[in-house]
């Protein structure tokens, strides 16, 4: 009884309009479209591991010639301190990453989408703060929070150039 539901399901689900986004039929080419983008240099460390996240999650172009989409993006870290011991040190921050992205089309002068994205990462203070567990951690944990939002920014622009692919056909 249980496979003939799961059977019927996956019969009905194209009916209900769902495809995948990525998927590269009816010619819409959203993976193709995001590999148009070029994505500008960022400064700082997570500036540039975030760029690097970027440009592999969206196999984009390396440089600005013949890109049909420019990314800028400007970053805001804040790390704040969370646990404190009896003695006052710190012994874990919370790592915020909040980036501001705008997608420029080749050309033009204004975003055709902007768009802000926060992500979070925690980290524990070793004993000694110039011990290198904890600039691992600190490390580490920027490193997730740029990878989560390199994620989030992927799927946001797949959207909408989905939804622009779907307009213009």
């Amino acid at each position: 009884m249980k496979r003939a539901l799961i059977v019927l399901a996956a019969m009905m689900l194209p009916g209900c309009g769902f495809q995948p986004l990525y998927a590269d039929n009816n010619n819409l080419g959203v993976s193709s479209t995001l590999s148009t983008i070029y994505v500008e240099p960022i400064s700082d460390r997570v500036g540039y591991e975030l760029r690097n996240d970027l440009l592999d999650r969206l196999d984009a172009t390396v440089s600005a010639q013949g890109a049909r989409y420019r990314l800028k993006l400007y970053l805001t870290e804040l790390e704040e301190p969370v646990v404190f011991q009896p003695n006052t040190s710190i012994t874990r921050y919370n790592y915020t990453l909040t980036a501001h992205y705008d997608l420029v089309a080749s050309g033009g002068t204004g975003p055709a989408k902007s768009g802000d994205i926060t992500a979070f990462a925690a980290y524990n203070v070793a004993a000694s703060p110039f011990l290198y567990s904890t600039v691992a951690a600190q490390r580490d944990a920027k490193n997730r929070a740029a990878n989560d939002i390199a994620e989030r920014i992927r799927i946001e622009l797949a959207v909408y150039l989905r939804q622009v692919a779907e307009q213009t056909r």
